[in-house]
């Protein structure tokens, strides 16, 4: 009986990443390799890698330096290791991986890891692989579906892709050189995938995309469907309780989508909606197509259809030209909108975009103390967010046990952890929950008593005391 291969994968960045990961692991199973979370016994290493934070493509070649000593290491065991570099850094600099790194064998790209089957056997007879090309075909009509196991183990919340590429050209973003044009699945495929995780066990979707909001999938009518009627058909499928959506792009909201909060229980009141920075004149040369103005008014539309609604948001602290004025009104922005979390970073060039040639740049002291001002700001925010539930009843949907012992860990509809005495046999089911302290960023509290919600169910938050309406409060409005 042959044994099995053994993969150990490491992803970086951001959720579609992680998406991938999984999928890579679908497609190699078939070829009998099965995961382990150790690099030393692996018989294949894949560094699935992000190229959007500062300093990303030197952390991989980091990396790289160590897992060659480990290849060394089973070379002299008598025993071979493959290593992968894919993703957005294979994307970007597949040659010079292969001219830094030559302990690796293979390099992809984000839209070829369908291929990696045929290009670790390319290797095998060859000595080394790459293929960075953008293919014709839909990656995702080649992938092998997962198997009904590794749904099981992975939890009861998925990631998926609808929606892969961008056509907004950012200045300061490497994703459309990365990731390519945006291309959007097919409604039916999307539905096939939501009901095979549905049916083993998955309880909430994540919609993802570079831009998930300008998905512009082919529907089973024959029609071009948006997002929002994406999310509709999404919450007919028995078993999925909780739907979300990541990352949106502010141009890109349609009524459909803003509807669909209206109408759908099951899709969570939570949004993240970047951008990037309050100041029209950054927001220009960043080539955002938008104003802090047009922001507002999304916001706005939003709220006029769940006064619950929360938001997250990306800003970007010390582009080229930024003044003090400019960062003022990004506060004054970050003020007004009222955040229960977001992610802030100091500008860094990416090469190759038009932002990495512009010559007004900030210095990196004034940049280190606009983005402290700012994560102030954000999470004086947060934890005034947080804070809010203590007192109030909130739905929690149970994901695993907590480190602690006794406990059950879960997640609001706000993404929240929260965590309860209880016995595992809640996992999977959306309870409400009296929360009763906060813990830096996680909610404690007991069972409420009530019955366990139907899916799709998703009532307000509420005081424990009375069952008044109190989304204000936690907006801060």
């Amino acid at each position: 009986m042959k044994l099995p291969r053994k993969l150990h994968i490491k992803s970086y960045g951001c959720q579609m990443n992680v998406y991938d990961a999984q999928r890579m692991v679908d497609t190699l199973a078939p070829e009998g390799f099965v995961e382990t979370a150790s690099v030393d016994d692996a018989d294949l290493v894949i560094l699935n890698t992000c190229h959007i934070r500062e300093k990303a493509s030197e952390k991989v070649y980091s990396e790289l330096g160590r897992l060659r000593v480990v290849k060394d290491e089973a070379a002299r065991d008598g025993r071979r290791m493959n290593i992968v570099v894919a993703g957005c850094v294979a994307q970007a600099e597949g040659d010079e991986i292969i001219r830094r790194a030559p302990a690796v064998d293979v390099v992809v790209g984000p839209q070829s890891y369908h291929h990696l089957p045929q290009l670790l056997a390319r290797a095998e007879s060859h000595g080394r692989a790459i293929e960075t090309e953008f293919p014709v075909q839909d990656k995702f009509g080649f992938l092998a579906a997962p198997q009904p196991d590794a749904i099981r183990t992975r939890g009861i919340s998925s990631f998926v892709t609808v929606q892969e590429g961008c056509d907004k050209f950012c200045t300061f973003c490497v994703v459309p050189y990365t990731r390519g044009a945006e291309v959007s699945r097919p409604v039916a495929r999307i539905v096939d995938e939501v009901r095979r995780l549905a049916d083993n066990g998955v309880r909430e979707i994540t919609l993802i995309g570079q831009n998930v909001n300008a998905y512009h999938g082919e529907g089973p009518d024959g029609r071009t469907w948006s997002l929002g009627s994406l999310l509709r058909r999404l919450a007919e499928i028995p078993g999925i309780v909780r739907l979300r959506y990541s990352t949106s792009h502010p141009r890109d909201v349609e009524q459909t989508l803003i509807d669909a909060h209206r109408d759908l229980p099951a899709l969570m009141p939570f949004v993240h909606l970047p951008v990037q920075s309050g100041s029209d004149r950054i927001l220009a040369a960043m080539n955002r197509r938008h104003t802090a103005s047009d922001y507002r008014r999304v916001i706005d539309r939003f709220r006029a259809v769940r006064q619950d609604i929360a938001f997250s948001s990306d800003f970007i602290v010390g582009f080229p030209g930024e003044t003090e004025e400019d960062f003022a009104a990004t506060l004054a922005l970050v003020a007004q909108i009222g955040y229960a979390g977001a992610y802030s970073f100091k500008y860094s060039p990416r090469p190759g975009t038009p932002a990495a040639d512009m010559r007004e740049t900030v210095s990196a002291a004034v940049m280190d103390e606009r983005l402290v001002r700012l994560q102030e700001l954000i999470d004086s925010q947060q934890s005034a967010f947080n804070a809010a539930a203590i007192g109030k009843s909130v739905d929690v949907l149970f994901e695993r046990a907590a480190r602690n012992p006794g406990q059950i860990v879960g997640r609001t509809a706000y993404l929240q952890p929260a965590h309860v005495t209880a016995s595992a046999d809640i996992i999977g089911q959306v309870l409400p929950v009296a929360i009763e302290s906060l813990e830096r960023y996680s909610l404690l509290g007991r069972l409420a008593a009530a019955a366990p919600r139907m899916p799709g169910e998703f009532p307000k938050m509420t005081d424990s005391s009375r069952t008044t309406d109190s989304s204000q409060k936690i907006m801060g409005a």
